[in-house]
């Protein structure tokens, strides 16, 4: 296969990310907060309390009522914060289905509203590995993964993720998974990156969230080591050629690896 061959769906879902940054930047010359999506204050045409951030959700947002529900539930949770945002659940979903995957993984699964997300568009015998370490979180969810009728596809996996990974490995699962999607500890987010990219096929996508880390990535400070592994790993993703990739300026930033 030629260094930048990729399948057919993800050479036309990378060019319909490229038709939808374009589409930003060009806004951006009218509205120049709208070029990296991050308010600098509450009156931001953006902002996610703002009119504007209300008419993206009302006009493109279509969520399943039981994954509604659970969004609500975890917004009301003091730590509701580490949510994926709705509108980038819906990506990973959209591009889940677009490359017909039928394995994903999981890093960080918090209340379990992305992985609900993305177990609603997996084939019935489709399968989520969802990896964290704190169950008490998870509960607040699994009720409703079973109400949904998805419980079968999601394969709970209450340990470090780097344990699951490496089981992965050793049972012979590389290159099988189609889907990642790693929102964990930063600390760890290169580790899970490399792995990850052993476990997923050619062609496949890993979803790496938190890449702007609310703009701390700018000037890293020496002490914060999650932000410094952050932007080192933003740093090597940009020259990886084992991968296509996209930033984008959604949620709390997003990079999408594609791998070739």
């Amino acid at each position: 296969m030629p260094l930048f061959s990729v399948p057919k769906e993800v050479a036309v879902g990378t060019a319909m990310l490229g038709v939808a940054f374009a589409t930003g930047m060009l806004a951006g010359k009218r509205y120049p907060s709208l070029v990296f999506g991050t308010p600098k204050s509450s009156k931001s045409i953006i902002g996610k309390s703002g009119p504007l951030w209300q008419y993206i959700l009302d006009h493109s947002l279509r969520e399943h009522p039981i994954l509604k529900k659970l969004r609500l539930l975890t917004a009301d949770h003091p730590w509701g914060k580490m949510m994926v945002s709705c509108d980038q659940a819906q990506l990973m979903a959209n591009l889940v289905k677009l490359i017909k995957a039928k394995k994903v993984i999981e890093i960080g699964v918090f209340t379990g509203y992305n992985t609900l997300n993305m177990a609603l568009v997996l084939p019935d015998n489709g399968r989520v590995i969802a990896c964290d370490i704190n169950e008490d979180y998870v509960k607040i969810g699994k009720p409703l993964w079973k109400e949904a009728g998805v419980e079968h596809k999601i394969d709970l996996r209450i340990k470090p993720a780097i344990q699951t990974l490496d089981e992965l490995l050793a049972s012979g699962e590389a290159e099988t998974f189609d889907f990642a999607f790693i929102d964990a500890d930063k600390e760890s987010c290169n580790e899970y990156y490399e792995k990850c990219l052993r476990l997923i096929k050619k062609g496949g996508i890993i979803a790496i969230d938190n890449v702007l880390w609310s703009g701390r990535v700018l000037k890293p400070r020496k002490d914060d080591l999650a932000t410094q592994s952050i932007h080192r790993l933003n740093e090597k993703l940009l020259r990886d050629t084992r991968v296509n990739i996209s930033m984008l300026p959604m949620g709390d930033g997003v990079t999408l690896a594609f791998k070739l």
